[in-house]
């Protein structure tokens, strides 16, 4: 198992494989944004990592952005690779496929982007 170096790294690319984001393309997708990453020789700058299930079902197939907390909808192959080259190297999200984005402004919590579905409440329910 390798270990790398993220000493350099300025963005964590989490890609959704969970079942419903894996038939929405979601092996297309997490390929073509590693093929996107590696063409523009930005492996030392974008770490990916393939994740289950980030429970945005309804946005599938789903990439979430770090350090700065962007939640894609609706990703294919080929927006994948405009995120790559938008987002990651230029440093402009793409807004009309945003979900949720991190705010400090907001108590250091997810602001719902206007487009994006409310979903279901996280609070468990006692029996």
């Amino acid at each position: 198992m390798s270990t790398w170096d993220l000493s350099e790294t300025r963005h964590h690319v989490l890609i959704c494989n969970g079942a419903s984001c894996m038939r929405k393309q979601g092996e297309e997708v997490t390929q073509a944004i590693r093929d996107e990453i590696a063409r523009n020789s930005a492996d030392g700058l974008i770490h990916t990592s393939r994740t289950h299930c980030n429970g945005r079902c309804q946005d599938a197939c789903v990439v979430i952005v770090y350090p700065e907390g962007v939640w894609y909808k609706d990703v294919t192959p080929e927006t994948g690779r405009i995120l790559v080259n938008r987002h990651l190297l230029e440093g402009n999200p793409i807004r009309e496929q945003l979900t949720h984005t991190y705010d400090v402004k907001y108590k250091g919590s997810f602001v719902r982007s206007p487009n994006a579905a409310k979903g279901e409440s996280k609070q468990r329910i006692k029996i």
